[in-house]
């Protein structure tokens, strides 16, 4: 019997399944194994013990696994591919095939067809693929620069907002919820913590936003729909990439800005709905987990039909 292991390495946790050619036989949750975030030797741990705890459930051995199939955030960067490609080529010993997070989405919902994805968890992108299997993304350049509508920017938008307010002398629960979020116990040091090196967990900061616009707060109200409306920005250049016609395209989103905020999701498939009318959203259930254990299986079957083709990488 063929085994394979599909991983799905996001900035919160590591979280992977084994499964042979039908069926997904066990699921492992672990530690986040995002080197740019953790380092390679925590990454390498996270990894080693999520995958033994998977494999354990399942019954398998390590070195029966045909194939792996992993998709992470950071996949465009060399290095941090490389690193991947090594740590499991050491753990697994077999054939390894590196891909976005983003890649691994869309396979769950949509198979190898056309279709697009848009991500909103820590993290913000947007990713499609033709019916000519063209591919295009929008976003997804980090934290600093980019992830617009996502937790991370979220939660930065609600610091900078809070602390004008506080200049401006406007009375909000907002400044009180990010104080209550991160323990802090006024501006200054909220100031010092938003600035500290390495930055803080501005994502933490999201689902306190959430609660304040549910109790009417008009500034976290506004960087919510700020937030929908930028993710509807990142579905259109995508769409206006691959269908420049604006004809039906298959369109998912997950992670758990899109998820868990009722707001965020409202505004972002009202907008681009707007700007892309005939739009066909899929209700299909995103995990990306069985996304890469689908990849991974297709793969193998290519590297069988061919096999100087056997390893694979991609970014």
């Amino acid at each position: 019997m063929t085994f394979f292991l599909g991983i799905d390495g996001g900035g919160t946790s590591t979280r992977c399944a084994i499964a042979d050619e039908k069926q997904i036989l066990a699921r492992a949750t672990g530690p986040s194994s995002k080197i740019s975030v953790v380092g390679p030797d925590l990454a390498r741990s996270a990894l080693l013990t999520t995958i033994q705890d998977g494999c354990q459930q399942a019954g398998v051995q390590l070195r029966q696994i045909r194939q792996t199939c992993i998709g992470l955030a950071g996949a465009a960067r060399t290095p941090i591919v490389n690193s991947i490609q090594q740590i499991l080529d050491d753990i697994v010993g077999s054939a390894v095939e590196v891909v976005g997070d983003m890649v691994i989405a869309l396979e769950s919902a949509v198979g190898s067809g056309p279709g697009m994805i848009v991500i909103a968890g820590t993290g913000s992108i947007c990713f499609g693929r033709d019916g000519r299997g063209e591919t295009a993304r929008a976003g997804g350049w980090g934290p600093e620069i980019s992830d617009e509508g996502s937790g991370t920017w979220i939660g930065r938008q609600a610091v900078s907002a809070a602390l004008r307010a506080h200049d401006s002398g406007e009375n909000t629960s907002l400044l009180f919820a990010v104080l209550r979020t991160w323990r802090v116990g006024g501006r200054d040091e909220l100031s010092q913590k938003a600035n500290s090196t390495p930055p803080p967990d501005f994502s933490l900061l999201a689902p306190s936003v959430f609660q304040a616009a549910q109790a009417g707060d008009f500034l976290a109200s506004r960087i919510l729909d700020r937030a929908g409306i930028e993710l509807a920005d990142l579905a259109f250049i995508v769409a206006r990439r691959l269908w420049p016609a604006m004809q039906n395209m298959p369109v998912c989103f997950t992670g758990g800005v899109l998820q868990h905020c009722e707001q965020v999701r409202n505004v972002f498939l009202r907008e681009f709905k707007a700007k892309c009318p005939d739009a066909q959203f899929v209700s299909a259930e995103v995990d990306p987990v069985a996304g890469a254990i689908a990849m991974a299986r297709r793969a193998y079957s290519t590297a069988s039909r061919h096999p100087a083709g056997k390893r694979t990488l991609k970014a």
